[in-house]
């Protein structure tokens, strides 16, 4: 197929419908966000073989559409909101309705053609979704106690019968983690090579297993920009600015710098890390972001070598 025949799908996603835009032929159309409406749509993008299928990630409601889509053997990619929005400016379109979005989806296909990456299974979805439920309630949890501040009596009352039913609550979503975990030899093994390297828990564990599983399979430069711990330049002529962190998934970011508090304390290589570069006058908080990154690196290393922690190597 030459390059003037190909042809690039983007969908955007709400609750209710999917607004799909096919470029170049210019259609544009809509269809019910439901197993009828997809089912549809899947026999008429099958039907023109598109070169690739772009969605934005919307909080979930792209997942149904993304797996039909991808069981048919097409190649779809989800990206996130803010690429698909700076595109959109970045080309001048400034409006915005959900047709707006499907063109500019479609227009994103054709010009960046971003990697088509596998969806994960039914069971590693169902993981992932414990894992930001559990994530959830501690939230709530937290919350409920601060609100707990200053109130009177009968309303510290209410308070704390709420915060003992989340905490049962939680105590429910951790269970059905670990039997999740137990059942699944894979997620057992990257269990206990994560939980092996000193500050290291198991609710960062299971969070790299359901949230970051590309760990291990691509190189220290791609996980540590994926994350968003690879410091970025800020550069133009002559200024020099400072380099920062920025994007990548913040939920496993932040994870695991709680992870590297730990690791600057009790783990043997990020300790003598973080306190070489305090010795050598670097800000406390620079220090323990570059010990994160080393933190990440390592593990991607173990990951990729299947091997548990090994103090005496650095990685």
């Amino acid at each position: 197929m030459s390059e003037s025949e190909k042809q690039w799908v983007g969908i955007d996603v709400c609750q209710k419908y999917l607004d799909v835009y096919i470029r170049l032929s210019g259609k544009l159309f809509q269809v019910t966000n439901n197993k009828v409406g997809i089912s549809k749509l899947v026999q008429t993008l099958k039907k023109i073989q598109p070169e690739l299928i772009v969605i934005e990630a919307t909080g979930g409601m792209e997942i149904d559409v993304t797996v039909e889509l991808t069981t048919a053997e097409l190649a779809v990619a989800v990206i996130n909101p803010r690429q698909a929005r700076d595109f959109a400016k970045a080309t001048g379109q400034l409006a915005k309705t959900d047709a707006i979005d499907a063109k500019v989806l479609a227009h994103f296909a054709d010009a960046i053609r971003p990697e088509v990456r596998a969806i994960s299974d039914e069971s590693s979805r169902q993981l992932e979704d414990l894992v930001a439920r559990r994530r959830q309630i501690s939230d709530m949890i937290t919350a409920e106690k601060n609100r707990r501040r200053g109130k009177t009596n009968s309303v510290k009352t209410s308070i704390d019968e709420h915060v003992e039913w989340l905490e049962e609550q939680l105590k429910e979503i951790e269970s059905k983690i670990k039997s999740a975990i137990a059942v699944n030899p894979d997620w057992q093994q990257k269990m206990d090579l994560l939980t092996s390297v000193p500050g290291i828990g198991e609710i960062v564990a299971v969070t790299l297993i359901s949230s970051l599983p590309e760990l291990g399979k691509i190189s220290h430069k791609s996980i540590s920009y994926l994350v968003g711990v690879a410091p970025l330049n800020r550069d133009s002529g002559k200024f020099r600015g400072k380099r920062k962190i920025w994007g990548g998934r913040t939920k496993v970011r932040c994870l695991l710098y709680m992870a590297a508090l730990v690791a600057v304390r009790f783990n043997p290589i990020i300790k003598t890390f973080y306190e070489r570069l305090i010795s050598k006058g670097k800000l406390k908080k620079v220090a323990l972001t570059a010990s994160l990154h080393k933190l990440l690196i390592i593990l991607n290393a173990m990951m990729k070598q299947n091997s548990s922690w090994k103090p005496q190597a650095e990685s």
